[in-house]
C-alpha cells in the first residue's frame, strides 16, 4: 500500500503543535531546513523495511525487544568511548537475554538522533531570573543564560552531523568485529568488573566459550559464521522537533512510500500523542516503525484510536505500544489497554518503559529514580501480560555505559549522598553499565521462569 493520499511530509503544520520551539528569526529557520532537506538520509529504506521484520517477528513471540540509550544525548559526549561503552552494555543486556530467553533479541539504541526532550513547562525561573526552559541541544544549551537558552535552528545542522557521525561509528561496531561473541569476555567495563553482575556474566561468557570450542570440535565452522561476528543494532528517537523530521523525510520511488530518514524507529511521548495534533500527523505518513508512550492516564479507547489512525493496514511491526505506568499503577492500568487491544485485530509490540514513571527527587535535589521502583514495574509488566495471555515483547530504558551515578540502589547500593560523586545527564537520569547489567540478568530470571 502506498503512504497516504491526503498525508504530505508537511500536512503537520495545520494541526496543533506541542513542544516545539519558538525560533525569532523565521527566516533563519526557513534556510536551515532547506539545507537539511539536501542532506543525505541518515538512514535508507532497506534498512527500515529490515527493522519491521524483525519487529514483526517480537510481535508474534518469536523474538524481543531491547531498547535502551541516553535521554537526552548531549553535542558534548559524543566521543567514541561514550557510544562504544553504550553499545558494549547493550550487547551485554541482548547476550544475557538471549541465553535466558533463547530467542533472537531486537537490539536498537536511543542513539544518534535523541537531541530533542519535551518540556513539562516553557520557562523556568532561577534565583529570580526566567529563562526558556532547556529542550535539548538541537534547540539550545542548557546553560542557564539568555544566550544558552535562545533557539538557535542552526543547532538542526549540528544534530545532523553529529548523529551522521554516531551512525557511523556504530555500524563500524556492529559488523566491524567489535560484537564478536569470540570477544564476549572483553565487553564488561573496568568499573563492573569486578562487581556481582560483572561477575556473573563472566560465568556466562564461559559457558558461552565452551559453547564455540563445542561447536567447533563438532565441526561447525565458528570463526566463518556471520552471526557470531556481527549484530544488527538499529536506532531510535522521540520524533519531537517536526521542523527537522520533516527536512529529512525522504520518498521512496521503489515503494511509492514516504520515509522518515533520521533513524529506524521514531516515537511518541505522553505529552505529543493528541490524535488530532501535529506530531501524529506526521508519523500517520512515514513507513517507519513507530511507537508510542503509554502513561496511566492512556485509556483504551485513547489506544485503540491511535492505532487506527497510525496503522490502518494493521502491518506486522509497524506500531510498538510502551507503557510507562509507574510501579504503584501498572497492575491496575496495563490490563485494560492488553484486554482492548486483544480484541482489537491490531498486533503490536508490547514493550515496557519503567524509568519515566517512577521519577522523584531526591533529599538533596537531584531527580533521581530508585532501581526497586524500576524493577517492579518490569515485574509487574510481565505479570499483567501473563494474566492477560498477551506477549510481553521488550524493555525501553535510559542507561548509559559510563560509570554515573544518577539511579538510587542496584547492587551499588548507591545513596542520595552519592548521587552528587558523578551526576552528568542534562535532563533525566540513566542507569549506569553495572545497573544495566543487573537489570538485564533479572529480566533474565523473569523469562526463564516464563519458557518453564
Amino acid at each position: 500500500m502506498n503512504s497516504p493520499q491526503d498525508w504530505t511530509p508537511a500536512s503537520w503544520r495545520a494541526r496543533r503543535a506541542l513542544q516545539l520551539p519558538t525560533y525569532s528569526d523565521p527566516a533563519a529557520l526557513q534556510d536551515a531546513e532547506q539545507r537539511l532537506s539536501t542532506l543525505p538520509p541518515l538512514v535508507v529504506p532497506a534498512e527500515v523495511a529490515q527493522f519491521t521484520d524483525r519487529l514483526a517477528r517480537v510481535a508474534r513471540g518469536e523474538a524481543f525487544l531491547l531498547q535502551g540509550g541516553d535521554c537526552a544525548e548531549s553535542f558534548d559526549d559524543l566521543e567514541e568511548q561514550a557510544v562504544e561503552s553504550t553499545f558494549r552494555v547493550i550487547l551485554q543486556m541482548a547476550v544475557v537475554l538471549t541465553y535466558a530467553a533463547a530467542c533472537p533479541v531486537v537490539k536498537v539504541g536511543r542513539i544518534a538522533g535523541q537531541f530533542a526532550k519535551p518540556r513539562s513547562a516553557e520557562t523556568e525561573t532561577i534565583d529570580g531570573v526566567t529563562l526558556p526552559s532547556y529542550r535539548g541541544d538541537i534547540v539550545n544549551a542548557s546553560g542557564f543564560t539568555a544566550q544558552d537558552r535562545r533557539a538557535d535552528p542552526e543547532r538542526m545542522l549540528a544534530a545532523y552531523w553529529r548523529s551522521a557521525t554516531t551512525l557511523n561509528l556504530l555500524r563500524a561496531l556492529s559488523q566491524g568485529g567489535a560484537a564478536d561473541l569470540h570477544e564476549v569476555h572483553g565487553w564488561t567495563a573496568d568499573f563492573v568488573r569486578a562487581s556481582p553482575q560483572g561477575e556473573r556474566f563472566t560465568e556466562l561468557a564461559d559457558r558461552i566459550a565452551q559453547s564455540l570450542a563445542f561447536m567447533g570440535a563438532c565441526g561447525f565452522d565458528a570463526v566463518r559464521a556471520p552471526q557470531l561476528h556481527a549484530v544488527e543494532f538499529y536506532t531510535s528517537h522521540e520524533a519531537l522537533h517536526l521542523h527537522y523530521e520533516q527536512a529529512l523525510t525522504r520518498f521512496n520511488a521503489r515503494d511509492q512510500r514516504w520515509y522518515g530518514g533520521s533513524g529506524h524507529m521514531l516515537w511518541l511521548g505522553e505529552r505529543t500523542r493528541g490524535l488530532d495534533d501535529a506530531h501524529v500527523e506526521y508519523l500517520r505518513g512515514v513507513a517507519n516503525a513507530i511507537g508510542v508512550k503509554l502513561g496511566p492516564s492512556a485509556t483504551a479507547d485513547d489506544v485503540l484510536r491511535l492505532l487506527d489512525r497510525l496503522d490502518p493496514e494493521r502491518r506486522p511491526g509497524r506500531i510498538v505500544l510502551i507503557s510507562r505506568m509507574g510501579s504503584g499503577a501498572v497492575a491496575d492500568r496495563l490490563p485494560p489497554l492488553l484486554r482492548a487491544v486483544r480484541g482489537s485485530g491490531h498486533a503490536p509490540v508490547w514493550c515496557c518503559d519503567p524509568m519515566h514513571g517512577n521519577t522523584v527527587t531526591s533529599s538533596n535535589g537531584f531527580k533521581t529514580r530508585d532501581f526497586d521502583r524500576i524493577l517492579q514495574e518490569l515485574r509487574g509488566f510481565f505479570a499483567a501480560h501473563a494474566q492477560e495471555g498477551t506477549h510481553a515483547g521488550g524493555l525501553h530504558f535510559e542507561m548509559t555505559g559510563q560509570d554515573v551515578t544518577e539511579c538510587r540502589g542496584g547492587a551499588q547500593l548507591l545513596t542520595d549522598e552519592g548521587l552528587a560523586s558523578r551526576y552528568r545527564s542534562a535532563c533525566d537520569p540513566r542507569l549506569n553499565g553495572s545497573q544495566s547489567l543487573e537489570l538485564a540478568f533479572e529480566i533474565a530470571d523473569v523469562l526463564k521462569a516464563d519458557r518453564r
